[in-house]
């Protein structure tokens, strides 16, 4: 997996984990009325910054699939996810744990992810070996929020005139449904957006869809279509939101025997 993937994969709960219950009280969605539709999507962005502020910690069972339609090819990867902010600094670990090829069994293999503010590392227990990523100045170090914005939308972050500059967003009716390793019958709100001809994620994305828990308001999954036609898919089973989280959780050592690549931040030629 690229950098790329894995930070979009990484930080893709952020997108929807503050999604606020504007219009969720509706039991069906009118796409028959684009102006309708249109006032509540605005509403929804709207409460999104100001729920997504209040969030201080998320944990949850992650599942990650990767699907290439074209080669009939399908991974996927589960594990535990964990954020955490702390003052103005903010942390995120995810930990993969098992992994699924096509129609093999389930074996373990272990990945994990950890982002400080300043570094994102990549450790891999397969391989012994260990990728550091610079990705901000010690002294100012980024937010989750502003790392992932550079590869995906971030809903509720973005501001709203540049989410309708880059999409075509539109609210979608979801009938109830199951999604595996959620027990019961759920219903869902479903957000759809279509990356428009201009759009600066044109050659990245083609739309990207979000579903959101009726009941716990909060992101149940996540698909993006690649350009190539790839899908890339995020689940979160048993989230726990704004519950204190030990800041060791976010700590890691890099066992004897393991490499060690280090790419340091590359610094902006100046205009």
């Amino acid at each position: 997996m690229s950098k790329k993937i894995i930070t979009s994969a990484v930080f893709t709960f952020l997108v929807t984990a503050g999604f606020c219950r504007a219009c969720a009280g509706n039991k069906q969605l009118d796409t028959q009325q684009p102006e309708k539709d249109a006032n509540c999507i605005e509403t929804i962005l709207e409460q999104l910054n100001r729920k997504t502020k209040e969030l201080q910690s998320y944990e949850a069972q992650i599942e990650y699939k990767f699907s290439q339609p074209l080669f009939e090819s399908e991974t996927l990867r589960k594990g535990v996810l964990y954020y955490a902010k702390y003052g103005k600094r903010s942390f995120l670990r995810l930990n993969f744990q098992t992994l699924k090829q096509d129609n093999e069994e389930q074996q373990k293999h272990i990945e994990h992810f950890i982002f400080d503010g300043v570094w994102l590392t990549h450790i891999d227990y397969q391989m012994k070996a260990v990728k550091r990523y610079q990705m901000a100045e010690p002294n100012q170090p980024a937010n989750a929020f502003d790392l992932v914005s550079k590869n995906l939308p971030i809903v509720g972050f973005n501001k709203i005139e540049d989410l309708k500059k880059q999409f075509e967003i539109k609210l979608i009716e979801q009938k109830p449904s199951v999604i595996p390793a959620q027990p019961g019958t759920q219903e869902f709100i479903k957000l759809n957006l279509k990356v428009k001809r201009d759009s600066v994620y044109k050659d990245d994305y083609t739309s990207i869809d979000f579903w959101i828990d009726k009941k716990l308001y909060l992101p149940a999954k996540v698909a993006a279509v690649s350009t190539e036609e790839d899908i890339y898919e995020i689940k979160f089973v048993k989230p726990n939101v704004n519950k204190k989280l030990d800041k060791k959780v976010f700590d890691f050592e890099i066992a004897e025997g393991f490499s060690v690549v280090t790419e340091p931040l590359k610094k902006k030629e100046p205009k």
